[in-house]
C-alpha cells in the first residue's frame, strides 16, 4: 500500500532502517526528488543488499542515457545466480524518453510492474516522477497504491527548521558523535540546507574535536571558518532583540569587513527572509490561538530546544509587523539591484532599523 505522506527526512529515516534490517523489501523501488544526497545514499544502502563476492552476476548499475528498456528489463526478469536477490538499478531513468529513441522508453515498463520478478529489486531513480497523467507514471502511482511491493519514495529539500535535528542525528549516528542544540542551530544558519556540503562540515567538526567532547558553538565558528558569516549571526540575535544600536553596529562592522558590501546585503537579505520566514509561521499560529505544544507539532519541529528558541524569538514580533518586515526586505533587494539613489551601506543600515523598529 502507499505509504503516507511524510517529510523527506522522516522518509529517509524509515527506508534507510528498513534497508538496513533487510525488512519490508520491495520488488519495485521508485526513488525521485531533488534531494540528491538522500537519494544517494539509499542508493548505497539497495546496493548492498547483494553481498560482494555476488555481485559480478546479480547487481547492475545502468543509466538511462546509455541504455535502452530492453537491456534493463532483461537484467530484471533475470534469475539471481547462487544468491537470493539481484539488484538492477537505473539512474536518469526518464533519459529513456528523450531523443533519439525511437519506439523506446518507459512505456516498455507497463507489463514488468504489472508482473514483477519476485526475485529481483528493480531501483528506478530520478529527478522527478513520470507524468502520472496516462502511460507509464499513471499505472506506476496507481498499481504503488494497491500492491505493497512497489513503493515510491520522494526526497525533496528539507525545511529549514528540521535541519538542525538532521545535523544532530547525522553527528550521532554517522560519527557516533554529539553536537550541542545551539551549535547545529548555528551550523544550518551558516551552511543553510545542501545537506550534502553540511555533511563535509560535520566530518570536519568531528575531525577537529575530540571524541567525547561535544561539539559547541565555538567549534563551529572555528571551523567554519567563516567569521563574516557568524557575523550574519551575531547580526540576527541583535535585530531579534531589538537592539538597534548593537545592530548597526554589527552591520557597520560587517560593511567595514567585506570585499563586497553588495553581495554581503544579498546574502544577508536571503538570510533574514528565511529567519522571518519562521518567525511569520509561528506569529500566524499564535494569532489563530493554537497552543505552543501543537504549534510544534504543526511546524514538524523534534528538537524542542530549537522549537523553544524560534518561539523566543516570534515572541518579540507581532503578525501585523510581518509584512512590513517583508516589505523592508524587498525593497532593499531592489535597492541593491540598483532601484533606488541609496548608496550601499545606507541601504544596508536603513534595512536594519526598518526591521529592528
Amino acid at each position: 500500500m502507499a505509504r503516507k505522506k511524510e517529510n523527506s527526512l522522516d522518509t529517509f529515516r524509515n527506508l534507510f532502517r528498513d534497508l538496513r534490517k533487510r525488512e519490508n523489501l520491495k520488488w519495485i523501488y521508485y526513488l525521485y526528488g531533488d534531494e540528491s544526497f538522500l537519494i544517494d545514499l539509499i542508493q548505497d544502502e539497495i546496493e548492498k543488499l547483494v553481498p560482494e563476492d555476488q555481485k559480478d552476476f546479480n547487481f547492475d548499475l545502468m543509466y538511462g542515457a546509455e541504455t535502452s528498456p530492453e537491456k534493463i528489463l532483461s537484467a530484471a526478469r533475470s534469475y539471481p545466480m547462487m544468491a537470493e536477490k539481484r539488484v538492477v538499478i537505473v539512474r536518469d531513468f526518464l533519459k529513456l524518453d528523450e531523443p533519439p529513441k525511437q519506439g523506446e522508453g518507459t512505456a516498455e515498463f507497463l507489463d514488468y510492474v504489472n508482473r514483477p520478478n519476485p526475485t529481483t529489486i528493480l531501483c528506478l531513480i530520478d529527478k522527478k516522477f513520470p507524468d502520472k497523467r496516462g502511460g507509464f507514471g499513471r499505472q506506476l502511482n496507481t498499481i504503488a497504491k494497491s500492491r505493497d511491493e512497489i513503493a515510491l519514495f520522494e526526497f525533496n529539500q528539507p525545511e529549514e527548521n528540521q535541519i538542525p535535528a538532521w545535523i544532530n542525528d547525522w553527528t550521532r549516528h554517522s560519527h557516533k558523535m554529539k553536537i550541542s542544540a545551539e551549535a547545529a542551530q548555528v551550523l544550518s544558519q551558516l551552511v543553510g540546507q545542501d545537506l550534502k556540503l553540511l555533511s563535509t562540515e560535520i566530518e570536519k567538526l568531528c575531525t577537529f574535536v575530540d571524541t567525547g567532547t561535544t561539539i559547541e558553538v565555538e567549534h563551529v565558528k572555528k571551523i567554519t571558518e567563516s567569521y563574516r558569516d557568524y557575523n550574519t549571526i551575531e547580526l540576527k540575535n541583535a535585530v531579534i532583540k531589538r537592539d538597534l544600536d548593537k545592530s548597526l553596529h554589527i552591520a557597520e562592522q560587517m560593511l567595514l569587513q567585506s570585499n563586497n558590501s553588495t553581495g554581503e546585503i544579498f546574502k544577508t537579505v536571503g538570510f533574514f527572509y528565511s529567519v522571518f520566514s519562521n518567525i511569520w509561521q509561528i506569529c500566524r499560529l499564535v494569532d489563530k490561538g493554537i497552543a505552543k505544544d501543537q504549534i510544534q507539532k504543526e511546524l514538524g519541529i523534534k528538537n524542542s530546544y530549537i522549537f523553544n528558541l524560534q518561539f523566543r524569538e516570534a515572541s518579540n514580533f507581532s503578525l501585523a509587523e510581518m509584512p512590513h518586515i517583508f516589505e523592508a526586505l524587498l525593497d532593499a533587494d531592489r535597492a541593491v539591484k540598483g532601484f533606488s539613489t541609496l548608496d550601499t551601506p545606507s541601504i544596508f543600515l536603513l534595512l536594519v532599523k526598518r526591521i529592528v523598529g
